[in-house]
């Protein structure tokens, strides 16, 4: 054998083999971002679950406590918030400010013992509940899968494609400012 063809031989062997990781890498980087967008979707899933929920909670509590405006108004205005919120930042913020907004309601509840006992009422704080557990358990898997994309577009050979073919970094969903505070009960 000749050298030239020796030489065309490796070059060409080594060209299929970088072909081959680069499409690899591509393919895997695709396959990780499309799971942070399903997970991402998943947490929107459950927020609009609850934006649903709430409205009827509203009312069910206007019925006790007319008086309580300011309450329902922040309550409004964090799920408008929510609903136009279009990143992760975004709906993490507005998830904040629902979730405080939410705990003000509570408050307001406990001044009402006769709504506490309110079948419709109970029916919604259960689901309204349920609901939590589930954003709770779409923004894990979401931060989860953040992890497993950002780790993939930083790891060599992946890093090298990731920047050539334009992944960026996935921002994670943040818990509320406050939220590692354990809340006072009180009896």
């Amino acid at each position: 054998m000749k050298r030239s063809t020796v030489i065309a031989l490796v070059v060409g062997a080594l060209s299929i083999i970088l072909i081959m990781a680069a499409v690899s890498s591509y393919n895997g980087l695709v396959s990780s971002e499309t799971a942070v967008d399903n997970k991402e979707a998943q947490i929107d899933t459950q927020l609009q679950r609850r934006e649903d929920v709430i409205p009827n909670l509203v009312n069910t509590v206007k019925g006790y406590a007319a008086h309580e405006k300011e309450v329902f108004q922040s309550i409004a205005d964090a799920r408008s918030k929510l609903a136009g919120a279009g990143t992760t930042e975004e709906k993490s913020e507005a998830n904040a400010e629902l979730e405080g907004a939410l705990n003000r309601l509570l408050v307001v509840v406990e001044n009402y013992p006769n709504l506490k006992a309110d079948a419709q009422f109970t029916r919604l704080m259960d689901e309204l509940s349920g609901t939590e557990n589930r954003i709770a358990v779409a923004r894990q898997d979401y931060n989860n899968s953040v992890t497993t994309y950002n780790t993939k577009i930083k790891k060599f050979p992946a890093a090298l494609f990731a920047s050539m073919f334009g992944f960026d970094k996935k921002t994670f969903f943040k818990a509320a400012p406050g939220a590692e505070t354990v809340p006072e009960v009180q009896f």
